[in-house]
This record gives C-alpha cells, sequence and structure tokens, in this order.
C-alpha cells in the first residue's frame, strides 16, 4: 500500500474516532440530556458541589465543551454565581479525561462484542434502549478506530523518511501544542485528539516529549470553543465564564510546557508504558490545574468581574426600561413601574399578533424569524417583572399592594404564555405552509383573519382593564371567551362544509387550519386571564364551574371560567339533544341551578315508574 493511501486510511480512522465518540455523546445527551441539565443547574449552589457535578456529568458526556456551553449559557443569563461556574469547569476538565484512562488499557477485543449488543439493543422500538445501544456502538468504533491506527503505523514506523520528520516535529514543543490546539478546537473533542496522540505513542511515532505538548494542546484547544460558540452579545459579562475558563488553561499549559523537560522523565518513569504514561499525564495535569485554582476562585471570579464588567445594552428590546431597582424599598411606587414593564409585553404581544397576521396572508422565512424574536423579548422581561416583585419588601406592601402585585404577575405570564403559543404553534404551521409549499383557501384565510384582529381587539381591551380594573370592561372581556368559541364552531363548520365540496386546498390544509382555530382560542383564554379573571374573582362574580347530574339533567356552565357576565345554560334531553339560553347574574344560575336538580328527580322518577 503507498504512502498516500496510508495518509487516507489514517483520516478515516481519524474519521472513525471522531463519529464514535459523537455516538457516544448524543447517545448519553439523548438518554440523560434534560436531567443532566436539570442536575447541573442545582448543583450550582456552592463551588465544591459544581466541582463534582461537572466532573460526573462531563465523565459520562465526555465532552467538556458541552458541558462548557450549558453552565455557560446558566452564567450569561445570570441564573449562577460566576464561582461555581468555574469549579465546574474546572470539574470537567477532570471528568474529560476518565474515558481516556479506560481506553488506555487494551480493550481494544471488546470491540465486536460492544458494536454486535448496541446494534441489538439499538434495534428495539423503545427510545431510551435505542440511545444505550447508540452509547455502545460509538464505544466499539472508537475501540476500532484506534486498533486501525496502530496497523497502519506498523509498516511505516522504521521508515527514516518519516522519523526524520517526526523528530524535527517533536523537537519542537510549542509547534507540536499549537498544532494539537488547532487540531481539537476544529474536532470539538479533547478525547479524540488525546486518543489519538496516545496511538502515536504507542508504537513510538512521537517521543514522550512531543506527546505530553500534544496533549497539552488538546487541552487548550477544547478550552476555544465555549468562547467561540458560548454567550454572544455586547455584555461582556456574559463572556465571564469561557474567558476565565480559557485563561486558566492558558496559565497552566505555559507553566506545563516550560517544565515539560523536567516532567517528561518523571511521568515515564513512574509509568514505562507510552501509551499509558500520556493518559496519566493528561490526567495528572488536569488535577493539578484544578487543585491550584479551587482556592483562588473567589479572588480570580473577582478579577474576572472588575475586567469584564457587566454592560447594559440600550438597544436591548429586552431590557426592563421601568423597574427601578432604588424603588424597591417603596413598593407603593415600584408596583407602578412595574405595571407600566407588563404594558410593554402587551406592546410586544400586539406586534406578534400583527406579524402573525402577516403570515396568514403570505408567510415568510425571514419574517417568521423576526417575530419568534420577540417572544424572546417577552421571555426576558416576564423573568425580569418576576424577579423584581420577588425582591419587593413584603412587610412594607399593605394588601391591597400585595393583591396588586398578584395582578401584575398573573397579567406578566399570561402575556408570556400567549407568546408561547404563537411561537411554538401558530409560526410553527406557517413554517410547514413554507416546507410543504401548501396556501390556506381564501375563505379559510379570511376566518383565520378575522380571529387574529379580533385577537388584537381584545389584548388592546385586556390592556385597558388591566390599567383601570374595572369591573365593567372585565365582564367584556370575559364575553370574548363565547364569541370566539362561537367563532370558532363556525370557522369549524365552514370548513368542514368546504370538505365536502371537495375543495383540494381545504383538504390539503385541513389539519393546519383547525390547529389554528384551536391556538387562536387559547390566545384569546391566555387573554382574559390576564385582566378578566382576576378583577371578576375579586368581585365575587367568578363562579364554580357547573353543577352536573346524569342523563336527562340540566348542565349549567358560565363562558370561559365561568364568569357572571355572560354564562349559559346547556339543558341536554333525555335523547342527548342540547340547546343553549344566556345567563346573567349568579342569582338566575342559582335558581336555575335549582330547576335542574328538580327536573333531574322528576326525571328519574318518571323513568322508574315506567319500569
Amino acid at each position: 500500500m503507498g504512502f498516500p493511501l496510508t495518509l487516507l486510511d489514517l483520516a478515516g480512522s481519524v474519521a472513525l474516532l471522531l463519529w464514535g465518540v459523537h455516538m457516544v455523546q448524543s447517545g448519553v445527551q439523548r438518554t440523560f440530556g434534560a436531567r443532566l441539565h436539570a442536575f447541573l443547574s442545582g448543583a450550582l449552589r456552592n463551588r465544591f458541589k459544581a466541582f463534582a457535578a461537572g466532573l460526573g456529568i462531563t465523565a459520562v458526556l465526555q465532552s467538556s465543551t458541552a458541558t462548557g456551553l450549558m453552565v455557560t449559557g446558566f452564567a450569561a443569563g445570570g441564573l449562577v454565581d460566576l464561582v461555581p461556574a468555574l469549579a465546574v469547569m474546572l470539574g470537567a476538565n477532570v471528568g474529560t479525561t476518565l474515558i481516556v484512562q479506560l481506553l488506555s488499557f487494551d480493550v481494544a477485543a471488546a470491540a465486536p462484542a460492544l458494536i454486535l449488543f448496541g446494534v441489538l439493543v439499538f434495534r428495539r422500538a423503545q427510545a431510551g434502549p435505542r440511545d444505550f445501544g447508540r452509547v455502545l456502538i460509538g464505544l466499539g468504533l472508537i475501540l476500532i478506530a484506534l486498533r486501525q491506527f496502530i496497523e497502519l503505523l506498523h509498516p511505516y514506523e522504521s521508515m527514516p523518511g518519516l522519523r526524520h520528520l517526526l523528530v524535527a516535529i517533536s523537537a519542537h514543543s510549542l509547534l507540536d501544542m499549537i498544532l494539537a490546539a488547532c487540531v481539537t478546537w476544529a474536532a470539538h473533542s479533547s478525547v479524540a485528539v488525546v486518543l489519538v496522540v496516545m496511538s502515536f505513542a504507542a508504537k513510538g511515532v512521537v517521543s514522550p516529549l512531543a506527546a505530553f505538548a500534544l496533549v497539552l494542546g488538546a487541552n487548550l484547544g477544547t478550552a476555544i470553543n465555549p468562547v467561540l460558540e458560548g454567550a454572544s452579545g455586547g455584555n461582556p459579562a456574559g463572556r465571564r465564564l469561557p474567558i476565565g475558563n480559557l485563561a486558566n488553561r492558558v496559565v497552566g499549559v505555559s507553566l506545563a510546557l516550560v517544565a515539560l523537560p523536567w516532567l517528561t522523565p518523571l511521568v515515564t518513569r513512574i509509568d514505562p508504558n507510552a501509551s499509558r504514561a500520556v493518559a496519566d499525564f493528561h490526567t495528572g495535569f488536569n488535577l493539578l490545574l484544578a487543585i491550584v485554582f479551587f482556592p483562588l476562585l473567589p479572588l480570580y471570579a473577582a478579577l474576572l468581574k472588575r475586567c469584564l464588567p457587566k454592560r447594559a445594552d440600550e438597544t436591548d428590546p429586552g431590557r426592563p426600561k421601568y423597574l427601578d431597582t432604588t424603588m424597591q424599598e417603596s413598593p407603593a411606587f415600584a408596583l407602578g413601574g412595574a405595571t407600566r414593564e407588563a404594558l410593554r409585553l402587551a406592546n410586544t404581544l400586539e406586534a406578534m399578533l400583527s406579524g402573525l397576521c402577516e403570515m396568514l396572508e403570505r408567510p415568510d422565512r425571514q419574517r417568521i424569524a423576526e417575530i419568534r424574536k420577540q417572544d424572546d423579548v417577552l421571555d426576558k422581561l416576564n423573568t425580569a417583572l418576576k424577579d423584581y416583585i420577588a425582591r419587593l419588601d413584603q412587610d412594607a406592601m399593605s394588601d391591597m399592594g400585595r393583591h396588586r402585585a398578584m395582578a401584575i404577575l398573573s397579567f406578566s405570564t399570561n402575556m408570556e404564555q400567549a407568546g408561547d403559543v404563537i411561537d411554538r404553534n401558530l409560526l410553527g404551521i406557517s413554517t410547514k405552509q413554507l416546507k410543504r409549499s401548501l396556501s390556506f383557501s381564501k375563505e379559510g384565510k379570511a376566518e383565520l383573519l378575522v380571529m387574529a384582529d379580533r385577537l388584537i381587539a381584545n389584548l388592546r381591551a385586556a390592556a385597558s382593564v388591566f390599567v383601570t380594573e374595572d369591573p365593567r370592561g372585565a365582564r367584556l372581556l370575559a364575553m370574548e371567551k363565547e364569541n370566539f368559541r362561537r367563532l370558532e364552531d363556525e370557522a369549524r363548520y365552514a370548513h368542514f362544509e368546504r370538505l365536502r365540496s371537495g375543495r383540494i386546498e381545504t383538504a390539503e390544509t385541513s389539519s393546519l387550519h383547525l390547529d389554528a382555530l384551536r391556538d387562536l382560542k387559547l390566545v384569546n383564554a391566555h387573554l382574559v386571564a390576564a385582566a378578566a379573571y382576576p378583577i371578576l374573582e375579586d368581585h365575587g362574580e367568578l363562579l364554580p364551574s357547573r353543577v352536573r347530574g346524569g342523563a336527562g339533567d340540566t348542565l349549567y356552565s358560565w363562558t370561559g371560567d365561568e364568569t357572571a357576565a355572560a354564562g349559559s345554560r346547556v339543558e341536554i334531553d333525555p335523547n342527548g339533544e342540547a340547546y343553549e339560553e344566556e345567563i346573567h347574574s349568579p342569582e338566575e344560575a342559582e335558581k336555575r341551578a335549582n330547576q335542574a336538580r328538580e327536573k333531574s328527580t322528576e326525571i328519574r322518577t318518571r323513568n322508574q315508574r315506567r319500569l
């Protein structure tokens, strides 16, 4: 086999190794991803637990980059302190060395069994076993790739030209380190690079000194990815963690590189096996770095905060404008600012609804992305409002103040949830239209636009009711839930009529149209719940849901969540037919309920006599 073909085979082995590492990581993330995320967020309370969590999660994921990106997201959002976040990264750097330790032993014979068992498990229908099978297959591929390295390098290890080249490279430790850092950054896996170095060292292709320099480069390269792929934007505070992690590794790698001529004989004397010596050096470097930096984390975090101060982005629409922290000791003024901030959520939601009308007319991929960004604004404002109100001095608040605080939270939460429905459901329908090249019928589009325009009017009414707390306005807004139910029924009936007539565009978009009707009604329900329900509940007009009997009984229910303003009586006769009758007051509802019970008893008695 020629040397060019051998290089091609070596490249294929590298690709196989990278794919095996990817399969292990993706299998673990699919099996435990959400739980690992929740476990990590719960462990970020002190640096000791954080270090252990980072070590454990990375040992399972085999990717300090993945762990780093997770914790960078927490730190950038201000959800965790910088000290435990840095401790997670120290633990992650140690955790990523564990699989290298395992694979440094001669376990290549287990590869066929791992792949066989992994394929058998993967073919099962359940998602959990399939993902575990993916992990086993990935481990088998890693072992096969490493064995191929050794076999491919064996014929060339005695070639004078290759040896001269490798000796020349080995004489420059700094060049080795830079080369490995670049490869690790590109491959997104220090594990794969260190395993390749172990294979080279096992066959004597590179000297121990060069192998250790390459390991240092792999450790440096894996810290570059979170810096480039983590928190972005104009706020330097979001980059404290990845830059801090990169800086401590630069310091550690620089010192280790200087000390390599003295460290190399020491490590090789402890373990003469070249492959094991590389793994031991990799683990020892990360352990020593963690031991040195761990006690210094509070001071190091303070330095990072001073060098990378938090900066408010004045152009960020998700940045609160009216939440003045100096007013938190005076809740009466603070709640006024919170009310103004809550109205910004209503304005943002109105912009989303206006954009939704455009998408119902003519879907556009770029415009959909712009509207979805507004949902991120809703999320940020809602989170800021909740945090602001939670920090208010409860002892200084009157009962009326506490009640107003709850009303603000209810309003902002429902605004944010309505935005989620638009983002995840309604805009998702527009995306499906684009992918499938579908368009609603002219009549169907008109029905949806009527409901969307009605939503915008209801949103404005909800904002007005939220500010004025007018009971009459709340009753009128609550009536909109029944009106929306009627609009949906009419649109659904018209849709089925078009289906019966054989309209092709109606048949193609039938499920999308019905989903859109449902989701528009759901958005309206959030608008009613945001402003009308708290006021009606305060005035004793939010009644229990219903009085139900058996067959032949009368069912009384109120529009929406049963407001006294616009309830409806639904009477069910023994044949299952129903009709509706308006109820205008709680007293009338109680009267009708008593009549229903009497009628139910009468029907049962008459039926028993017939029997």
